[in-house]
C-alpha cells in the first residue's frame, strides 16, 4: 500500500507528528460527558423534525411524479431524486436507533419497525435491501471504519483502478461511470453479500461479493440470486417497468417519457449520493489503521481521525448533505436524531481542538476532490500503527 505523498511513510505508519497533541484520555472523558447531555435533550421535537424532513421528501415525489409525464428534464428528475434520497437520509438515522429513545412515537419510525417485512415497500424501497444495510453499514462499518475489515474502504476497492497504467481521463471516466450506477453496482451487492441468502441472518466475515459484474451475473451463487430477486427485479421492475406501463393509457410517447424521466432521475441520485457519501472517510489527510481500538477512547479518537464533515448548519444544507455533513460527530453517537447533530457539532468541534485531534471540515466538493485523488492513485490515505 502507498502512502501519502506529503508525510514520509515511517511517520504514517508510526505516529504521526499532527497527532503529537492527542490527549485520546481527556477527549474521551469530555465526549462522554457530551454523549450523556445530548441524550437528555432528545425530544419529540426531534421526532416532529424528522417528520417534517420526512414531508419535504414526500412533496418531492409528489411533483416528481406529477409532472413525469413531460418530456425528460431535470426538474422532474430532481424532484424524484430528492424524494429517493429522503428515504435513505430517513433510513440512515432511523436504523441507527436515532429515534428511538423518543417516547410515544409510531413504531414505524424507530429501528424496529422502520422498513421491515412489507413495510420496505412503503418506508425505504430501493436497490438495497434493509436488513443488509443494517448489518453491512450500522454494524460493521461503524464498528470497524478505516481498519481491514471495514467493508466500505473506498481505496481498497479502487486498488485496481490506482495501479492500472491508464491516462487520468480514463480513470476519471470510470468513476463517472462509478458514481452513475454505484446503489445497484456497490451497495445492493454488498449489503445483500453479508446476509445468508436463504434465511436472510447475518453472516461471519469474508462472504462480502465483489461488485464486477462477473459476479452479479453469476445465477449459481444462491447470493446472487438473492441479490436478483430480492434487489434488482423488485426495483427495476416497479420504477422502469410498472410505472411506465401506468401511463400507456395516455400513449406510448407519454410511456417511454415517463421511462426517461426515472431513468434521468436514477442517475441523479446516484450522483448526489455518491458525492455527499463517498468522500466521508477517504482522503489524503484521513487515517487508516493497522490496528482494532481497545476501549471507548480508542474508539473515540479513531472515528475522528478517519473521518470529514462538510460544511453544515443550515436546513437546506443538512437536508442536501443527507446530514453526513455531521459525519464526525455521526460517528462518535450513531444513534442521536439529526437535529442533535447540529447542536452538538460545535463543541465536539471545539473538543478536537482541544485535545489535539485534526478536525477536518471543507466543503463537499473539495472534500470529493481529495477522495477523487485516492481513487485515481494520485494520492494516498494515510496509515496509522498505533495511537500516540
Amino acid at each position: 500500500m502507498s502512502v501519502c505523498c506529503t508525510t514520509p511513510p515511517d511517520e504514517v505508519r508510526g505516529t504521526d507528528p499532527e497527532l503529537a497533541r492527542i490527549d485520546v484520555a481527556g477527549f474521551a472523558a469530555e465526549i462522554e460527558a457530551l454523549r450523556r447531555t445530548a441524550y437528555a435533550t432528545i425530544s419529540h421535537a426531534d421526532y416532529l423534525h424528522m417528520r417534517r424532513v420526512e414531508r419535504r421528501g414526500r412533496l418531492a415525489t409528489l411533483v416528481g411524479y406529477l409532472t413525469v409525464w413531460l418530456p425528460p428534464n431535470p426538474f422532474t428528475a430532481v424532484a424524484l431524486s430528492l424524494g429517493q434520497n429522503t428515504r435513505w437520509l430517513l433510513a440512515h438515522h432511523i436504523t441507527h436507533r436515532g429515534y428511538d429513545r423518543i417516547p410515544g412515537i409510531p413504531a414505524r419510525y424507530t429501528s424496529r419497525g422502520f422498513a421491515r417485512g412489507w413495510r420496505r415497500f412503503v418506508d425505504w424501497f430501493d436497490w438495497i435491501l434493509p436488513s443488509g444495510w443494517d448489518y453491512e453499514h450500522n454494524t460493521l462499518h461503524h464498528a470497524y471504519t478505516g481498519e481491514d475489515n471495514d467493508p466500505d474502504v473506498v481505496e481498497r476497492h479502487a486498488a485496481f483502478l490506482r495501479a492500472l497504467r491508464v491516462p487520468l481521463a480514463v480513470k476519471y471516466a470510470f468513476l463517472m461511470l462509478v458514481a452513475l450506477t454505484w446503489k445497484f453496482t456497490y451497495y445492493a451487492p454488498r449489503t445483500m453479500s453479508v446476509l445468508d441468502p436463504r434465511t436472510l441472518r447475518r453472516r461471519s466475515g469474508g462472504h462480502i461479493l465483489g461488485t464486477a459484474f462477473t459476479n452479479v451475473f453469476d445465477l449459481r451463487s444462491p447470493t446472487v440470486r438473492a441479490l436478483w430477486t430480492r434487489c434488482y427485479l423488485p426495483y427495476a421492475g416497479f420504477h422502469f417497468l410498472l410505472v411506465p406501463c401506468l401511463f400507456l393509457p395516455l400513449g406510448t410517447t407519454v410511456a417511454f417519457y415517463v421511462l426517461l424521466n426515472k431513468l434521468l432521475a436514477e442517475c441523479i441520485t446516484n450522483v448526489h449520493s455518491f458525492l455527499v457519501i463517498g468522500p466521508n472517510h477517504t482522503a489524503d489527510d484521513l487515517y487508516r489503521f493497522d490496528f482494532h481500538y481497545h476501549g471507548r477512547p480508542e474508539f473515540y479518537a479513531t472515528q475522528v481521525l478517519s473521518s470529514a464533515n462538510y460544511h453544515c448548519g443550515t436546513e437546506c444544507v443538512d437536508h442536501l448533505s443527507i446530514w453526513l455533513n455531521y459525519q464526525i460527530e455521526h460517528h462518535l453517537f450513531s444513534d442521536l436524531p439529526m437535529s442533535t447533530y447540529r447542536e452538538i457539532q460545535p463543541v465536539v468541534k471545539a473538543l478536537c481542538e482541544r485535545h489535539g485531534l485534526p478536525y477536518r471540515q471543507e466543503s463537499v466538493f473539495k472534500r470529493f476532490a481529495r477522495m477523487t485523488d485516492v481513487v485515481v492513485g494520485r494520492t494516498s490515505g494515510r496509515r496509522l500503527a498505533r495511537l500516540p
